[in-house]
């Protein structure tokens, strides 16, 4: 695992949700939202934070059932990484996300941050806290990391 600054991605087709961490405490902190209706959007958003932070990896939370098999946001989600690559060239790990935006509604709820009549503007703090838990579990569980190679 390269030593540094991480940052971690919570795809999704409306908002992104980041976080960061630092390989070495692995431990990760939500970060922020993008809310981009472009790639190129995304991309320059993307860039700016990659900027800012200058990590050593990124990740990106794979989606999957919770059995483990693909579905269409798996796809989504390595095009997704693929473009990241490419954009930035950086080195590029999936993680295995299953669950972890329930497990996120479930900490904010906890904290009292979420409730039913606030749930639209919790939103986006939601992705990003999903996100956390997408690094969180990628510096806690090797065995959840799903190498780029395997995805072919």
């Amino acid at each position: 695992m390269p030593e540094g600054t991480v940052l971690a991605f919570d795809f999704g087709v409306k908002r992104i949700g980041v976080a960061t961490g630092e390989s070495l405490l692995g431990s990760a902190h939500p970060l922020t939202v993008i809310h981009a209706e472009s790639n190129a959007e995304r991309m320059a958003a993307i860039g700016r934070l990659i900027a800012e932070w200058q990590p050593a990896l990124l990740v990106v939370g794979l989606p999957v059932h919770v059995d483990g098999t693909p579905h269409e946001m798996t796809q989504r989600a390595t095009k997704f990484g693929e473009r990241l690559q490419k954009c930035f060239h950086l080195p590029l790990s999936y993680a295995d996300e299953r669950l972890t935006s329930l497990d996120a509604e479930a900490r904010l709820r906890e904290t009292g941050r979420t409730t039913s009549h606030n749930r639209r503007r919790a939103k986006p703090l939601l992705d990003a806290v999903a996100a956390q838990l997408i690094l969180q579990t990628w510096f806690e569980s090797p065995s959840h990391v799903i190498p780029v190679q395997s995805l072919a």
